[in-house]
């Protein structure tokens, strides 16, 4: 799915507006970009914009709101299309779609925790949708954990969603090689711990 159809149910200026907002946002930063630079990146007026969303703090939620669905039709289609293989092999197969989105969709680090630096009040509606899209997170993995026969699906989850954040952040500040594949490499080893069928490398 791309920015245009993430905002499908939205009015054409709306779309435009969402779009613009994204690539803004992600590039530039939240902060750093105001409601006038993005009415002129999507070729509306500032009017246009309040109309639509009402806010710059409701736009931002909307702009994550759109990047998660983006993200869970992302990993859910990858892990999908594994639809033969075991649920280890789709564990470990969150983590090649994970690489894959990094390299597509996330040249500057994780959408969501570079929106969570610059949003501290917690009743901003960007935040729990921050929030929301971390803890759906944690809920498909230990999903896959429990049907992969985890003897702790709680705990496995817990350990591969921070393989992932981490691997995440780390692939974005460039401070070591190949940071997904390393957590892949952790991941199989937790399954094998909990007792989960390895995949063969």
């Amino acid at each position: 799915m791309t920015e245009a159809t993430a905002g499908a149910g939205l009015t054409p200026g709306a779309r435009k507006i969402l779009q613009a907002a994204a690539r803004l946002f992600y590039s530039r930063g939240i902060t750093a970009v105001g409601v006038d630079l993005i009415a002129k990146e999507a070729g509306v007026t500032k009017k246009t914009l309040y109309d639509r969303f009402g806010s710059k703090e409701a736009l931002v939620g909307a702009y994550l709101r759109a990047r998660d669905e983006r993200w869970r039709e992302w990993l859910e289609g990858r892990v999908a299309a594994r639809a033969g293989a075991s649920a280890s092999e789709r564990l470990l197969a969150t983590f090649d779609a994970l690489e894959e989105w990094m390299r597509r969709e996330n040249p500057r680090g994780c959408g969501f925790v570079n929106a969570a630096a610059e949003l501290p009040d917690p009743q901003h509606p960007g935040r729990k949708v921050i929030s929301g899209q971390k803890r759906w997170l944690r809920t498909f993995l230990r999903e896959l954990a429990a049907e992969a026969g985890a003897r702790e699906p709680d705990r496995l989850a817990e350990e591969l969603v921070l393989l992932h954040e981490g691997a995440t952040v780390l692939n974005g500040l460039q401070v070591m090689p190949d940071p997904v594949a390393r957590a892949r490499s952790m991941a199989r080893a937790a399954l094998e711990r909990e007792g989960c069928p390895a995949p063969p490398h």
